[in-house]
């Protein structure tokens, strides 16, 4: 297929589309990155293999996996013309988002209190990698949060319909990307000791 053939709109799509690929796959090398040193760190002395995740981690990453499904059921009610159900379940998503957050800010609370910090003194590398992957996560999170507010502000005022909703598409996949990123990431630090 020729990308340069179609209508403005066609090729407006295809060009969005992709810009949200190539920003995937930096998000994915960026992680693989992180994920890589902290195998390499692993094998040092001083690494802290015996240090579990925080149990919020585990919960949030449920949170996580409901909001993708919210994410799909908006998607689906707006597709079949049933705006309100749309802006309903958005809701429900941008709410689960915010629990997600909260719990792992309670799950850094929690590193904290049994005396692990980013950095300084009672830090140990496998906790300050924790931190900074988890931290750079929720940021890329906010990133999805925005996307999603300005979804529902073009939701609430019409923008999308059963023949246009590329908006959704787009903000969807970021979502689900980033819910597929946090399971990766909790599963890779529960298992990689």
């Amino acid at each position: 297929m020729d990308l340069t053939q179609g209508t403005d709109k066609e090729k407006s799509a295809r060009a969005k589309k992709m810009m949200l690929w190539f920003g995937i796959v930096s998000l994915l090398m960026g992680f693989a990155g992180w994920t890589s040193a902290y195998i390499v760190s692993s094998s040092r002395e001083d690494w802290a293999s015996e240090v579990s995740l925080p149990q919020s981690f585990l919960f949030s990453t449920i949170v996580i996996i409901a909001s993708s499904f919210c994410y799909i059921l908006a998607k689906n009610a707006i597709k079949s013309g049933e705006a309100k159900k749309g802006m309903l379940w958005l809701w429900i998503t941008l709410a689960l988002g915010i629990i997600f957050v909260a719990l792992q800010f309670y799950g850094f609370s929690q590193m904290v209190a049994e005396g692990y910090y980013f950095t300084g003194p009672t830090s140990s590398i496998k906790m300050s990698y924790v931190f900074l992957i988890a931290m750079v996560h929720i940021v890329h999170v906010f990133a999805g949060m925005i996307s999603l507010l300005v979804v529902m502000y073009n939701q609430s005022k019409g923008k999308y319909n059963t023949e246009d909703y590329l908006g959704v598409t787009l903000g969807a996949t970021f979502w689900h990307f980033l819910d597929l990123l946090w399971v990766y990431l909790v599963i890779f630090m529960t298992f990689v000791k």
